[in-house]
């Protein structure tokens, strides 16, 4: 069970960072590239000093070109580098997704396990000033689809550091799916160098009424959601599966198996979803003896908006979470959480991993 050092509150970005760093110093075949990761503003400051500590030939600023640049970070990871590819924006891997699915994912297989690509990439996610259309969305699912990647998604400053250095000592492309809103979230880390395993989810609440599983920035909404529905007594269980790909199918299993009711909460659309794939599984499972009410909430079935008022809408927050286990619980629709309850559940912090 881990114990947190409730002496050492880092950011998220902060968490990212030293991660990196970390790995860097024990392992001079890291090094970072990406586009403008030397900048100022040094990617939100998840890059903050590193160029000053380990040079311009270990981190680098790229051009413009996301396939170009990705076939770059590839053959050097073939060739027993272990770089740390940094994407601003989700978005735009679409612009190397031959890189990414056919050549990085499938190298060690087409080659007999003579070929490692121990490549990490960096990439964010989710609204914040009006993003819009083409930068806010959450594309895990298309990677989790792929054999040969593994799809992480931190949501708090301890994960953040952990994965990372534990991206980094794979053998294997890793993405790490980071969303923006948990950028400036604090949670307890260690000064010294460790690491979160794949495929091993945790329990930030236990409950017995209903199960719900978040992803990403969707684990603090589940959370607040959490706090606002145990006023009524209702006792929400709430997992967080850390990686995508792997999945810790088994920690939900189990914990859906006691409380009957599974919510998933994406941080993307639900057609051909992580959402979906969790409740097939779920549907499927020989380990369940008992029948399950599943409900998934995600993205609206539409292209991410722009303005806040479509924004409020268009993504789960506290208040349509909490609304959605009411009903299915109770079987009412008859409550809704008051403006000043959801306020609150936006002031409170969890300090993480819970």
């Amino acid at each position: 069970m881990y114990t947190p050092d409730t002496s050492r509150l880092l950011k998220y970005f902060e968490g990212l960072c030293e991660g990196a760093e970390q790995a860097m110093e024990s392992d001079d075949r890291v090094f970072m590239m990406g586009l403008d990761i030397d900048d100022h503003r040094a990617i939100q400051g998840s890059t903050k000093g590193l160029l000053q500590k380990f040079g311009s030939e270990r981190v680098f600023t790229t051009p413009l070109s996301e396939d170009a640049m990705t076939g770059v970070a590839i053959g050097a990871a073939m060739a027993g580098q272990r770089p740390i590819h940094v994407h601003i924006r989700m978005d735009f891997l679409m612009l190397c997704m031959n890189q990414l699915v056919n050549i990085a994912a499938k190298s060690h297989y087409m080659y007999g396990g003579s070929v490692q690509v121990p490549l990490v990439v960096r990439t964010m996610i989710g609204k914040s000033w009006g993003q819009g259309a083409q930068h806010s969305q959450g594309l895990h699912s298309m990677f989790a689809h792929v054999p040969g990647i593994k799809v992480v998604a931190p949501s708090n400053a301890y994960d953040a550091k952990g994965l990372t250095i534990q991206a980094v000592r794979d053998n294997n492309p890793v993405l790490i799916m980071e969303h923006r809103l948990l950028y400036a979230t604090e949670a307890y880390v260690p000064a010294h160098p460790f690491t979160v395993e794949f495929g091993e989810a945790r329990i930030l609440r236990e409950g017995e009424d209903v199960t719900i599983v978040g992803v990403s920035n969707m684990v603090m909404e589940s959370m607040r959601a959490a706090e606002l529905l145990a006023e009524l007594g209702i006792d929400c269980e709430v997992i967080d599966p850390i990686t995508i790909s792997p999945l810790d199918f088994a920690a939900i299993e189990a914990s859906v198996n006691r409380t009957g009711r599974l919510l998933v909460v994406d941080n993307g659309w639900l057609n051909c979803g992580f959402s979906a794939e969790v409740l097939a599984r779920v549907a499927e499972s020989d380990q369940i003896t008992r029948k399950v009410n599943m409900k998934r909430i995600g993205f609206a079935a539409t292209t991410c908006p722009t303005t806040p008022s479509l924004e409020d809408a268009f993504y789960p927050n506290p208040r349509t979470i909490a609304m959605l286990v009411y009903h299915m619980v109770t079987g009412k629709q008859d409550w809704e959480p008051s403006l000043e309850s959801c306020q609150l559940a936006y002031q409170a912090q969890f300090k993480g991993p819970f």
